[in-house]
C-alpha cells in the first residue's frame, strides 16, 4: 500500500510527534508499506512565535496537491493540525477524497499555558479540522473521551510502541548518573512551560534531580534551579543508559496525550511518578506507576516499586502493535487511475 503522512512535526524537530511518526513509517516499510512524508523541510518555513524550534512552513495547497498526485497514495494521513496538514486537507475536500488525522497533542491546554487564552477558543479549531476526517486517531482512552466531548466522536485507537533494541532491562546504566546521590530522580523531554518541569524542581524528596532534553525554557530553570543536574538532549543508548541510571522517572506533565519517555523508562525498568492525569493514568500501572496530586508522594511510592516489573511491562509496548493500529485506522483514498480521470 502506498501511504502519505502529511506533518507540520519532522526533524530536526525531536518530539513525540516526530518520534512516532518515524517509527510507524519505518516499521510500515520493513513490513512492506510505501510511505512518502510531506513534511516542512520541503517548504520555505519561519520560526513559530514564542517557540522556534517549531517552524511553520509556507505551504501552498497547490504545492502539496502536486505532491500527492505524483505519488498517488491509496490513503492519506493528516498527523497536525499546522499549515502543510492544513492545505493537505483544503486539497482532500475539494476532490472528496477521504483522510484519516491524528490528535497527538493536547493543543488547547498548551496554547493555554502559553498564552492564558481559553482553551475552548482553540477547540473550535480543532472540531473544525478533525470533523471531515474517517476517522481520527487517538493514543488512549482518556483522549478519545476528551475528543468525544468536545463533539468529535469518530475516534479509533492508536498506541505507541517502545524501540526493545535500544530500551530494555539489561542497559547499563550511565556511571556519571549513577554516582549523584539517590534516590536519582530524572525528567526526560522537552523544557518548556506547557511541560510543568517547575512542579518536579520544586520538589521537596531528597535525592538529586536530572533532566535530560532542550527547549525554551531550559536557561531559566538552569538558572532558577542550580541544584538540579541538566544534561542537556540525549538520544539512543546514551538516553537508554539515563533511564536505567534513574532510581525514578519523573513525569510532571498534566497536559500530554501519552508520554513517550514513560514507557521508554519502564522498559529500561525505571518505575515512573506522575500525576492522575490523561497519559498517565491510561498507561501505568499499580505495579509500574505511582500516582498523586502531591508529586512527592508520586515519587516516594514509585521508589518501592518493583524495576523487574516495570521492565517487563514495559517491553509490551512495541511499534509492530502500533504500525499494526495505524494500517487497520486507514482509509482508502484512490488509486493512480482515478487522478488520470
Amino acid at each position: 500500500m502506498r501511504i502519505a503522512i502529511v506533518t507540520d512535526a519532522w526533524s530536526p524537530q525531536v518530539n513525540g510527534v516526530v518520534r512516532t511518526l518515524q517509527a510507524v513509517s519505518g516499521e510500515l516499510g520493513r513490513q512492506g508499506h510505501e510511505v512518502f512524508i510531506v513534511s516542512p523541510d520541503l517548504f520555505h518555513s519561519i520560526p513559530c512565535p514564542t517557540y522556534p524550534e517549531i517552524r511553520l512552513a509556507f505551504a501552498r495547497t497547490g504545492a502539496v496537491a502536486r505532491l500527492l498526485e505524483d505519488f498517488a497514495p491509496h490513503a492519506i494521513h493528516l498527523a497536525t493540525e499546522g499549515p502543510v496538514c492544513i492545505a493537505a486537507r483544503r486539497w482532500c475536500l475539494a476532490r472528496a477524497l477521504p483522510f484519516t488525522t491524528a490528535y497527538h497533542t493536547q493543543f488547547p491546554e498548551y496554547v493555554a499555558a502559553r498564552t492564558g487564552l481559553n482553551p475552548e477558543w482553540i477547540w473550535r479549531y480543532i472540531r473544525w479540522f478533525h470533523a471531515p476526517a474517517q476517522a481520527i486517531l487517538a493514543s488512549t482512552a482518556s483522549i478519545a473521551a476528551t475528543l468525544t466531548a468536545h463533539g468529535l466522536p469518530h475516534v479509533r485507537n492508536w498506541g505507541r510502541g517502545v524501540d526493545l533494541t535500544l530500551f530494555h532491562a539489561s542497559v547499563a546504566p550511565d556511571p556519571a548518573i549513577r554516582a549523584l546521590p539517590g534516590p536519582v530522580q530524572l525528567y526526560v523531554g522537552r523544557i518548556a512551560v506547557e511541560k510543568n518541569i517547575e512542579a518536579f524542581l520544586n520538589g521537596a524528596h531528597p535525592g538529586s534531580k536530572v533532566v535530560v532534553g532542550d527547549g525554551p525554557a531550559r536557561a531559566a530553570l538552569e538558572a532558577k534551579y542550580p541544584h538540579a543536574q541538566f544534561l542537556g538532549p540525549r538520544y539512543g543508548a546514551d538516553l537508554a543508559a539515563a533511564y536505567a541510571a534513574a532510581d525514578v522517572f519523573v513525569f510532571p506533565s498534566r497536559t500530554d496525550t501519552f508520554g513517550l519517555v514513560m514507557i521508554e523508562a519502564l522498559a529500561c525498568g525505571t518505575p515512573v511518578a506522575a500525576y492522575p492525569v490523561t497519559g498517565p493514568v491510561d498507561v501505568l500501572t499499580e505495579a509500574t506507576g505511582a500516582m498523586h496530586d502531591d508529586l512527592d508522594t508520586a515519587i516516594a511510592r514509585a521508589l518501592t516499586l518493583d524495576r523487574t516489573a516495570c521492565a517487563r511491562y514495559g517491553s509490551g509496548f512495541t511499534w509492530e502493535a502500533s504500525a499494526r493500529q495505524f494500517l487497520a485506522a486507514l482509509v482508502p483514498a484512490f488509486e493512480r487511475e482515478t487522478l488520470a480521470a
